[in-house]
C-alpha cells in the first residue's frame, strides 16, 4: 500500500497531524509513505516508518508549489491519499481512498478534528519518530550533566505577542531549579528557533555555562526531539516546539494568551497549559495589533505559573 500524505508549511500544525500519519502507519504495517509538506516542518518525518520520500513545498506565486507536487505524485497509484491543506490535488490524484481536510472546527481540538475526519472515536495521539542518529547526538549534548533533573524551557515563539517577557522566564527558571523548587541543581536546555536566539539572550546569559545548554537551530529537529524525551519538564510559549514536547511524551506546559488552547493546547497523555488573566476573546477585544512584537502575555505571574508547574510534577 502506498500513502500520500499531504501536512502543513507550519512545524506546529505538522506536528499535530503526525496523529493522522501514526493512526495509518500503525494500522497498516508496511505501507510505503510519501510526505509533502513545507521545508521547515519536512525534518521531523525523517524518520517515519516506511518513508519513501519527502517532497518539500516551499510556497511559490500563483499556487506553484501545487503544480510542483501534482508533477511528483501524479504518475503513481496511490491507496490512500490523505490531504490535510483542503486543496483540489487530492481528487486529481489516481487514487482509491481520499481523506480531505476541509476548514478548522473551532468547537474542538485539531488533534480531536484530525481523529474525527479519519472515523476514529478514540484519542489519537501526535509522534515523531527517532532514528539511532539522532538518539545518539541526544545522547551525546545530554551526557555532561547525566543524573541531574532536566528541564527544556521554550521561551521563543514565531510572534512576539504570544511570547511571555523574557525577565519572567529568567524568574521561573530561577525557582524551579533552586534549592526548593520542583528541579532542584537542573540543567536547563533552552530551544527555539534560529532566528529567535536574540529575544532569548536575556535568559540564555542569565544561567551560568555549566547549567545550561543553548540549541537554537544548531541541531537537527529529530536530534531536538530526542532531547525532548529525556527532560522531567518542559515548559514553553505556544510554538512548533512545544507540541514537540507534547509528542515526546514528557511532562509539558504551554503557556497561552493570543491562541486559542481550546483548539492548539499540547495534546499528550502528560500534557497541561496555563492561561493568561484575560483569555484569547478578551485581548482580542482589547484590541491586537498584528504587527507589533510586544507581548500580550504581561498578565501572566511568574507566580501563577510556578504554582501550577509545582502541582503539575506532583
Amino acid at each position: 500500500m502506498r500513502l500520500l500524505f499531504i501536512t502543513s508549511n507550519r512545524l506546529g500544525d505538522a506536528v499535530l497531524s503526525t496523529s493522522v500519519l501514526r493512526h495509518y502507519v500503525e494500522t497498516y504495517p508496511g505501507i510505503r509513505v510519501t510526505v509533502a509538506c513545507g521545508p521547515v516542518a519536512a525534518p521531523i518525518f525523517e524518520a517515519v516508518p516506511g518513508l519513501e520520500r519527502i517532497i518539500e513545498m516551499p510556497k511559490q506565486k500563483r499556487g506553484g508549489h501545487w503544480w510542483k507536487l501534482w508533477k511528483s505524485v501524479a504518475f503513481r497509484w496511490w491507496d490512500i491519499i490523505v490531504d490535510l491543506r483542503g486543496s483540489a490535488t487530492a481528487y486529481v490524484l489516481p487514487g482509491w481512498k481520499r481523506v480531505v481536510l476541509k476548514g478548522n472546527d473551532d468547537s474542538v481540538h485539531r488533534v480531536e478534528q484530525l481523529a474525527r475526519l479519519i472515523g476514529v472515536d478514540r484519542p489519537l495521539y501526535p509522534k515523531i519518530w527517532l532514528d539511532p542518529i539522532h538518539v545518539k547526538r541526544a545522547q551525546e549534548i545530554l551526557s555532561s550533566f547525566a543524573g541531574r533533573p532536566l528541564l527544556v524551557v521554550g521561551p521563543t515563539a514565531n510572534w512576539g505577542g504570544k511570547m511571555w517577557p523574557i525577565d519572567r522566564f529568567q524568574d521561573l527558571v530561577g525557582r524551579l531549579t533552586s534549592i526548593t523548587g520542583s528541579l532542584p541543581n537542573a540543567h536547563v536546555l533552552l530551544v527555539g528557533a534560529p532566528s529567535e536566539i536574540e529575544k532569548a539572550q536575556e535568559l540564555i546569559s542569565s544561567i551560568a555555562d555549566d547549567r545550561r545548554t543553548v540549541v537554537f537551530g544548531t541541531e537537527h529537529l529529530l536530534t531536538v526531539q530526542a532531547c525532548l524525551e529525556k527532560a522531567d519538564l518542559y515548559i514553553g510559549n505556544d510554538s512548533g516546539l512545544m507540541h514537540m514536547a507534547a509528542a515526546s511524551g514528557s511532562p509539558t506546559v504551554g503557556l497561552f494568551g493570543p491562541s486559542r488552547p481550546e483548539n492548539y493546547a499540547p495534546y499528550g497523555k502528560k500534557t497541561a497549559y496555563v492561561c493568561t488573566d484575560r483569555n484569547y476573546d478578551q485581548i482580542l477585544a482589547d484590541g491586537v495589533d498584528w504587527k507589533s512584537q510586544k507581548s500580550l502575555m504581561t498578565d501572566l505571574s511568574v507566580d501563577k505559573v510556578f504554582e501550577f508547574s509545582c502541582k503539575f510534577l506532583k
